[in-house]
């Protein structure tokens, strides 16, 4: 069974940090492109940063450059998602997702094959 489950969320003032965890299954995690997007009510899901499957390349959302770094532990499954500076703007349900490794740094939702069940994320100003 096929598993990628989101935590971390919660509350967070503007300007302050915030890091979200995703642990995934074992067997397909290490060969996998792990993304984080976010989505608020009403909106389409949004793109905010993906990681290869060696963590040796990364991309992020303009929106978030420079402030969010996601990396990843191959050894423990885990991909992170380190947010800085957050911004009111921020708030959102974040989710992690898994695509195959082939399918590169991708920012298409319908890239992902896996989807955790997200994390709530709210900055207050």
């Amino acid at each position: 069974q096929v598993q990628v489950v989101e935590s971390g969320g919660g509350w967070a003032q503007a300007g302050g940090s915030l890091r979200l965890s995703c642990a995934a299954s074992q067997w397909f995690f290490s060969t996998y492109t792990m993304g984080w997007f976010r989505q608020n009510a009403g909106k389409e899901r949004e793109f905010v940063a993906a990681i290869s499957w060696s963590g040796g390349h990364t991309d992020y959302a303009d929106s978030v450059k420079g402030r969010f770094t996601i990396s990843r532990d191959n050894a423990k499954n885990t991909v992170y998602l380190q947010m800085n500076s957050l911004k009111p703007e921020d708030t959102a349900v974040y989710y992690c997702a898994a695509a195959p490794g082939i399918r590169g740094l991708t920012p298409t939702p319908s890239s992902y094959d896996y989807w955790g069940q997200g994390t709530q994320v709210t900055v207050s100003s």
